[in-house]
This record gives C-alpha cells, structure tokens and sequence, in this order.
C-alpha cells in the first residue's frame, strides 16, 4: 500500500461524504418544501445542521488527497486537473456563502418560532430559492468534478464538462423550483 492509494481513498471518501451531505440537503429541501407546521421544520433544520460539517470535512479531503495526488503522480498540466482543482476550489466558498447564512437563519428562526402553522418569514427562509439553486447546482458540479478524474479529458473537454454541470444544475435546481408545492400528509398509524 502506497500513499497515492491511501490519499486516493481519502479523496473518494471525500467525495461520498460530500454527496451524503448534498443528498441530505436535497432531501431536507423537499421535506422543508412541503412542510405545515413548525415542529416539522425544526426536525429537518436539526437534519441538515448535521449535513455542513459533513460537506466542509468532506471538501477539505477531497482538496488535500487531490492535491497530493496531483503532485506526486500527476503535476497540474493535465486539463482535467487543473479545472478539477479551480472547481473545487470554487465550491468551498460558494457553499459557505450561499449555503450555511441560510441553513443558519431557518434554524435560528425555526428554534425562535412557537409550535403551529408556520408563519410567513420562516416560510420564506424555507423557501428561498438560492438556497435549492446552490445546493443542486453544487452537488452536480461535483458530479461533472467526478466525470473529469474518471474520463481525464483535455482542457477543452474538462471546460465543456464543468459548463454542462453547471448548466445541469442551475437547469434542473429552476425546473424543481417550478413545480407547485405539495403539503406533507400525516398518515395514520394503525394498530
């Protein structure tokens, strides 16, 4: 066992973890989408909260083995690295920015709000379209990240690649945004 495979199974850990954390996102959006009460908000604002150190640890594997791994086997002059790296690079901030003010505010409020119907500012936060726009937009950037260091195309293929995912996901994140709401059901349990 060498350290390129120690560092290359970082780096896929990395990359689950980062999925597991954009997956429960994804989730807990379309939970929070059809949410009625509070108290369901609070569960899901609990759930997600656990989802960002996921997705920062995860980001931090995945740029630490890919950039041992870029310079003990691959130097930075392939392509696909180098858009690989920038694309990382660009998600850590993005998601800090665009993700975790927001995760914040609706837990925040969430944990503010008395039990019952949930009022129109916490709906909003709940709501708030950057929040699903980032969240899919980044998990399919990693996808198209994933693509790269499987295929390995040039530098144009590697751009191309990078521009479909993002295309992918700011497409696919503004077709869900668009489908009307359906309200959680509580279903009875029988005994």
């Amino acid at each position: 066992m060498s350290l390129y495979t120690i560092a290359l199974f970082v780096h896929i850990s990395g990359v689950i973890g980062y999925f597991i954390s954009s997956g429960t996102w994804l989730l807990g959006l379309s939970i929070l989408r059809r949410a009625r009460n509070v108290e369901q908000v609070r569960t899901v604002a609990s759930l997600t909260t656990q989802a960002g150190p996921v997705s920062g640890v995860s980001l931090l594997f995945l740029l630490i083995s890919g950039l041992y791994m870029a310079v003990s086997a691959w130097g930075f002059t392939p392509g696909w690295i180098i858009v690989a790296l920038v694309s990382l690079v660009l998600i850590a901030p993005s998601s800090a920015a665009l993700i975790e003010p927001r995760r914040r505010a609706i837990a925040r409020l969430a944990q503010e709000t008395p039990d019952g119907p949930i009022p129109e500012a916490l709906e909003r936060l709940t709501h708030n379209p950057v929040l699903r726009i980032a969240v899919q937009t980044l998990a399919i950037l990693l996808l198209g990240i994933v693509f790269l260091m499987s295929t390995k195309p040039d530098l144009v293929g590697s751009l191309i690649v990078v521009t479909v995912a993002l295309v992918v996901g700011l497409g696919s994140s503004l077709l869900l945004l668009a489908l009307p709401r359906k309200p959680l059901v509580a279903v009875p349990v029988n005994q």
